[in-house]
């Protein structure tokens, strides 16, 4: 069954009415709805076609959020192979939202570090809807102490709402932790290349962003707060978010004119979640690319881009 967004409502009328009388011709062969059902499809597409034609930034937050849309899972099911992960962060526990492990991409060894959101209701408690704890980042610190000991590029896939805010987080060092592992980022020697799949949610997602290039997929989102948390901040009014969407500037498009972003990853019409396969297809192409765009840099150069890299941001299309 579909997910409809709430500006998808007048699509969900027309795909379901186009089902239902397939539906009845199921039951009943001797009836013929197929012109019918067909001139519901194409009406469907027109439609679908215009409500994504120009899509305002809060709406791009719902379809960033979309629970269909491929998660780090089904990336790393589809595109690494020999994929081992590593658990724990030897000091508390491990963390289910992240996911982490050595693997091979197109047949070279990699280290890979995501966010897992999950799929359904169990799983989404079990990853606390990609919400990491201190021991998540951990963990990624790890990953990239190994990777940059046996000389092998990092790839990120970020897709948190933010790192978790609660009370046993913070008392185990959430911020500290954020902190190192941004560090972690900065220091080693290897390429890292992270993409943003989903929602890109403060310090939570920039300690694994912190990269040589970060990628964007054409519907995804990364900004310093939520627009619902710069609302209530703001305004006092969560109800707010479509403003402070706007105003934060947040969409892949904003981020690519300030320098933030690299790369734009297209989206199938209505974005990932309708076009799974294609989607990661087309993540797996720009991961191939910015490899090879920095399989020749030495060590150095690596960390002293990535640095300027970051130096840099805000600094471009200030005036747009």
């Amino acid at each position: 069954m579909t997910n409809y967004l709430d500006f998808e409502k007048p699509l969900a009328e027309i795909e379901g009415k186009a089902e239902e009388l397939r539906a009845m011709a199921r039951k009943n062969e001797e009836m013929d709805i197929e012109d019918e059902a067909r001139a519901l499809d194409a009406k469907a597409q027109a439609l679908l076609k215009d409500l994504y034609k120009k899509l305002t930034p809060w709406r791009k937050c719902q379809i960033a959020r979309h629970p269909e849309r491929p998660h780090c899972k089904d990336y790393i099911d589809a595109l690494f192979s020999e994929y081992t992960p590593l658990a724990g962060d030897r000091n508390f526990a491990d963390d289910d939202a992240v996911m982490g492990g050595l693997a091979r991409f197109d047949d070279q060894p990699v280290v890979i570090i995501g966010h897992e959101k999950g799929h359904d209701t169990e799983s989404r408690l079990k990853r606390n809807f990609g919400m990491a704890r201190p021991e998540g980042y951990r963990k990624a610190v790890r990953l990239m102490d190994m990777a940059d000991r046996f000389r092998l590029p990092v790839i990120t896939l970020v897709d948190t709402p933010g790192a978790y805010p609660g009370k046993g987080a913070e008392e185990r060092g959430q911020s500290e932790a954020i902190a190192r592992s941004t560090e972690k980022c900065l220091q080693i020697g290897v390429p890292v290349i992270s993409v943003v799949i989903g929602e890109g949610g403060s310090g939570g997602a920039v300690a694994f962003a912190t990269a040589n290039r970060v990628a964007m997929l054409e519907h995804s989102v990364y900004s310093v707060i939520s627009p619902e948390g710069c609302a209530s901040i703001l305004w006092k009014d969560a109800e707010k978010m479509r403003e402070a969407a706007e105003a934060l500037r947040l969409t892949a498009q904003d981020l690519l004119n300030l320098g933030v972003a690299d790369q734009v990853i297209s989206e199938p019409l209505g974005g990932a979640h309708r076009g799974r396969e294609e989607t990661i297809r087309s993540v797996g192409n720009a991961l191939r690319g910015m490899l090879k765009d920095l399989s020749d840099q030495k060590p150095k150069k690596l960390i002293a881009d990535r640095r300027r890299k970051f130096l840099d941001i805000g600094t471009k299309g200030l005036a747009a």
